[in-house]
């Protein structure tokens, strides 16, 4: 039995693409403005939308019984049923990316976002450059980015931001940052459920990095519309351009509220957990208290001790697949 196909893609010469739409006019499919397409219809389950690239997106429940009996035969006059669809049948399918920033930033807050793509998206970013935001070293690149995601027809975002007070309560209840990053992924994909209506076609799943030990770890957190989707979890997830994107969107948003927050006390605040973060916590004490350092910092960090003259815990060994340890 053929593997259930559910996107196609193929390139098609301007004869092609005439001739299809052509077809697809007689056909009954319904037509509609989709950016960057020179046609893009729809008919019950399937979708087909021509690109000003020449590519040509198929996707839906109906796609394999297309391109076999219409596409091939009376348009490409040929039988190849696309090899870059046959080998890699997940990169069009539309489906969330989940992804955080600030988790080892002693400074700001814990920041969660998802994005949704679908073909249509992808192929807008093609050429844009979103990729994981830690290949991006500047900030100026990073909201131009968030702000091209954002704006991307058919592209839906969501983000959950954690500020520092809000995260110290949680972490002293939950006693462990995976928990706290699993209750922000499960809030983000929850948000987003609740945008379905935005979404052409429903999102099929939900992909994310394995940052815990258990993958239940976020399976248990899910909410009531989570756990309606299929959810991914899988190491190197930001190779996919949908966590990518996520993570671009939570780097923009984690590095505008540290400035921000930065800015209401009258210091800059830097990213990470290194010697410069560390004289800039002891300069925030002595200019607002020990007790203030809760509002803009992460206090189970090791950097609060040393900020507050306190001697450092003893070191936990390390194992693979444990909780995140506190920064040094």
């Amino acid at each position: 039995m053929a593997a259930p196909l559910t996107s196609h893609t193929c390139t098609l010469t301007e004869d092609q693409g005439v001739a299809l739409e052509r077809w697809l006019r007689a056909h009954g499919f319904e037509f509609r403005e989709v950016p960057h397409t020179r046609f893009a219809a729809r008919r019950g389950r399937l979708s087909v939308a021509w690109y000003t690239s020449g590519k040509l997106v198929v996707q839906g429940k109906e796609t394999r019984e297309f391109v076999e009996f219409t596409l091939e035969p009376e348009i490409l006059k040929e039988a190849r049923l696309g090899y870059e669809a046959v080998f890699d049948p997940d990169r069009l399918r539309p489906r969330f990316g989940v992804d955080e920033s600030g988790k080892g930033d002693f400074f700001g807050p814990l920041c969660i976002a998802g994005v949704y793509v679908n073909a249509a998206v992808l192929e807008a970013w093609e050429d844009a450059g979103v990729r994981d935001s830690k290949h991006i070293s500047s900030d100026r690149r990073i909201a131009a980015l968030a702000k091209l995601i954002r704006e991307t027809p058919g592209c839906v975002v969501a983000s959950v931001p954690i500020g520092p007070e809000a995260y110290n309560r949680l972490h002293r209840k939950m006693g462990s940052v995976n928990r706290i990053l699993a209750w922000g992924h499960a809030r983000v994909i929850e948000n987003l459920m609740l945008q379905r209506h935005r979404m052409d076609p429903p999102p099929e799943r939900a992909i994310s990095d394995q940052f815990a030990a258990h993958k239940s770890t976020v399976s248990r957190a899910l909410m009531g519309l989570g756990r309606e989707i299929e959810l991914v979890q899988r190491h190197k997830a930001e190779e996919d351009p949908a966590v990518a994107a996520a993570s671009i969107i939570a780097r923009d948003e984690f590095v505008t509220r540290l400035r921000k927050l930065g800015e209401s006390f009258g210091l800059e605040l830097p990213k990470g957990a290194s010697k410069k973060v560390d004289e800039v916590a002891r300069r925030f004490v002595e200019k607002h208290g020990a007790e203030a350092l809760a509002q803009v910092a992460k206090m189970h960090f090791r950097n609060a001790c040393r900020a507050r003259g306190l001697p450092e815990p003893a070191r936990r060994p390390w194992r693979s697949g444990s909780t995140a340890r506190s920064a040094s």
